[in-house]
């Protein structure tokens, strides 16, 4: 009896050891109606199999945190993608620490806005918990006539050089709605936070 009980302990744990993936969390920020649950929603029907996701239409303002998650490259990704109003701005701090990327996403199109998705950029890039993090920013709605291409935006947050220090960066067009770019980026962020591994290690998945 203890035999088979030692012998299923065994293969279970050398089959969790198999199969389990080094699983790293991506933070997904920027202003409410950046493009953020959009760009997550992206993100899982261009790398989930048979996955269909949810109609923009449906997407309503994030009021707290949505979470998904893919599998790339032998890793896991946890996307946390947080709600970007002014209020619930302040609560992005408390996931910083158990973070292994950042993607910032910018709405394009909205000129209006962007000193204020600037302001909120140097906040975040200026916490210590984020220091080497690996950073991608998205000039998001390039679907959009007229909107900002990243020769325009690229200079803007680049004015934050010495916030964002020489962790990887790197400002990428994307269009949430059509899915055009999200697969470069995803691709880019995921070599970067194999990079950066050792100093910041995955997270153990829980025993279950």
């Amino acid at each position: 009896m203890n035999y088979n009980i030692d012998m299923y302990t065994l293969l279970h744990g050398l089959y969790k050891y198999i199969v389990q993936k080094d699983e790293y969390c991506v933070l997904i920020l920027g202003l409410d109606n950046a493009g953020k649950t959009t760009y997550l929603e992206a993100a899982k029907t261009k790398f989930t199999k048979n996955y269909k996701g949810m109609n923009p239409s449906k997407i309503t303002t994030t009021v707290g945190l949505n979470i998904g998650k893919i599998d790339i490259a032998g890793i896991r990704l946890n996307f946390w993608d947080l709600g970007g109003q002014e209020e619930l701005q302040s609560l992005w701090d408390k996931y910083y620490a158990e973070s292994h990327a950042l993607i910032y996403i910018v709405d394009s199109s909205d000129r209006d806005r962007i000193p204020d998705s600037k302001e909120a950029f140097d906040k975040m890039i200026s916490s210590n918990c984020l220091n080497g993090v690996p950073l991608l920013v998205l000039a998001n709605k390039q679907d959009i006539p007229d909107c900002m291409g990243v020769r325009e935006v690229k200079p803007i947050f680049n004015q934050s050089a010495h916030l964002i220090g020489r962790r990887d960066c790197m400002v990428m067009p994307v269009s949430a709605l059509t899915g055009d770019g999200i697969d470069e980026g995803i691709r880019w962020l995921v070599d970067c936070i194999k990079r950066n591994s050792e100093i910041r290690p995955p997270r153990n998945q829980d025993d279950t």
